[in-house]
This record gives structure tokens, C-alpha cells and sequence, in this order.
């Protein structure tokens, strides 16, 4: 019984299956999926710098498809066609446009900008937009190189006048004296220190004997008939009051004697006469005294 297929033919068959999934496999490497439905779209840019077959297509941040295929028309300038391949549920609003994003680490991106404002779509295999945004390095390169050019010789100023600081014998005299300030410091806290070992329990225990004496006095305090005693001050004032009131009164001697004016000047021309008297009697005591023997 003759094979049904010859070494030829086998041969010829590993060859188309090995050819077969070495495309399926360089292609899933790309991140593109044969087997996947997807819609296709054509796009015309004027330079595509950074894109690259595979390069990922995003919508408002979400990776929604990659790039085929990059075509360039010889028959006109300025025309560079650009494949990319979407989702099959992806649809893309009339009058939206695709713009190329470069970025410091993935290249060259493709963002597409949806017309939310309509509801009308286009079909698969339209030609949509291409706009490529400013150029974040050229951007730098153009606004931020020039003034870090004008910047060199001042900082290069800058840089001879830091070294003369440095190098100038008072900074140095400088250093010295803070090092020896931080050394007297260190010898003052470590002096400080022994202070506070030796003194601050002296001090503790002072200050716990005095609050103790203070919790006795106030237990003292506490402890005396504090309502009595103001009882009896405010009875001796009271009384004090009455004393008071009684002197400042005329009803009796010692009111009189104290308010009455008239009083007051007969005991004081008494005193006079009486004193009077008594010098009198000193000078002239035969005057008052007689004696007589007989």
C-alpha cells in the first residue's frame, strides 16, 4: 500500500506550517494579534519621527490598537501613510484626528482625538487626520538651551568667587574658632551635666520636703474652726465700732471730753494757772507758808 504523501510533499508542508507560525509568532511579538478582529485606518503625517511599526495607538489614555504599517508616497513630498490597526468595537467619530506624542522612553505614540460632538462614524479603512504636536526635547532645546547658554559665564563668575571664599585664609580662621566654640560647648555641657547629676536630686528633695510641709499646714488649715474665729473678729469689730461711735458721741464724759471744745480750753487755761501757781509758790513761798516759833 502506497503513502498518501510523499517525502516531497511532507517536506513541503513542515515548510508552509513553519513559515506559518514563525509569522504568527513575529507578529504576536509586535503585540499584533492575527487572530483578532480588528478595523483598519490610514493616517497621513508629514513626519513621523519615533514611530515605529508596533508603536501603540491610545485613546483619552487607553492603548486601543498599534501601528501596521509606515508607507512613504514618492510621488509627492511631505506624504508619509501610517496603518494602524484598532479594536473592532473601537469606532471613531467624523472629523477626529490622530497626533503623534513623543515621550522620553516609549518614542513615538499615536493619540487619537474623538469628536465627541457628533454621532456619525467612519468607516473602516478611512483616511482619518494627522497632526504632530510640538516636540517636548526641540521645545527645551529652543527655549531653555539659550538662557543656560547666557547662564555659563555667570555661574563661571560665580564658581572664581566661591573659590576665593574658600580659599581665603579668614575662612579658615573662621573654622578654627568654631571649633574651638564647639569644644568650650561640649566642656560646658559635659560640666553642666555633672552640675545637674549632683545638684538636681539635692533640689528634688528640697522641693518634695517643702510640699510636704505645705500639705501639713493646709491639713492644719483645714482642720482649724476658721467660721469661729471670723465670728469673734467680726463681734470685736462690731464692738470696736460701737467704742468708736461712743467717742465721737457727746452723751458721755469721755465724748465730752473729747468733742467738747470749750472743755477743752478751761482744762487747758487750769493746766496754765495751776503751773502759774507753782512757779509762784517756788518764787515767793514765804508768801503761802508763815512760820512762828512763838
Amino acid at each position: 500500500m502506497k503513502h498518501a504523501f510523499t517525502k516531497e510533499a511532507k517536506i513541503g508542508l513542515v515548510t508552509i506550517v513553519s513559515l506559518v507560525l514563525l509569522y504568527v509568532g513575529i507578529n504576536y511579538l509586535k503585540g499584533i494579534n492575527l487572530f483578532k478582529p480588528v478595523n483598519h485606518y490610514f493616517i497621513t503625517f508629514d513626519n513621523v519621527k519615533d514611530v515605529t511599526v508596533s508603536s501603540p495607538v491610545y485613546v483619552e489614555g487607553f492603548k486601543v490598537g498599534l501601528v501596521r504599517s509606515i508607507n512613504y508616497d514618492y510621488s509627492k513630498t511631505d506624504a508619509i501613510t501610517v496603518e494602524i490597526s484598532l479594536d473592532k468595537e473601537m469606532k471613531i467619530n467624523k472629523d477626529s484626528y490622530v497626533t503623534i506624542v513623543r515621550s522620553l522612553l516609549s518614542g513615538g505614540e499615536l493619540h487619537i482625538h474623538l469628536n465627541k460632538y457628533v454621532s456619525e462614524y467612519v468607516k473602516s479603512g478611512s483616511v482619518l487626520e494627522g497632526r504632530v504636536e510640538e516636540d517636548m526635547m526641540a521645545s527645551v532645546q529652543e527655549k531653555l538651551l539659550p538662557g543656560v547658554i547666557d547662564l555659563l559665564p555667570k555661574v563661571d563668575s560665580i564658581l572664581v568667587g566661591l573659590q576665593a571664599i574658600v580659599t581665603h585664609p579668614a575662612l579658615s580662621h573662621s573654622l578654627d574658632h568654631v571649633e574651638r566654640s564647639t569644644a568650650n560647648l561640649e566642656v560646658s555641657t559635659r560640666k553642666l551635666n555633672q552640675l545637674l547629676d549632683k545638684e538636681v536630686p539635692v533640689i528634688v528633695e528640697n522641693l518634695k520636703t517643702i510640699t510636704d510641709n505645705f500639705g501639713t499646714v493646709s491639713s492644719n488649715l483645714k482642720d482649724l474652726d476658721l467660721q469661729s474665729t471670723v465670728n469673734e473678729v467680726n463681734e470685736t469689730l462690731a464692738s470696736l465700732k460701737v467704742t468708736t461711735a461712743k467717742l465721737n458721741s457727746t452723751d458721755n464724759s469721755l465724748g465730752l471730753l473729747l468733742n467738747d471744745k470749750a472743755l477743752y480750753d478751761n482744762l487747758n487755761n487750769t493746766t496754765v494757772n495751776a503751773s502759774m501757781l507753782l512757779q509762784d509758790l517756788r518764787e515767793n513761798p514765804k508768801r503761802y507758808v508763815h512760820f512762828s516759833i512763838f
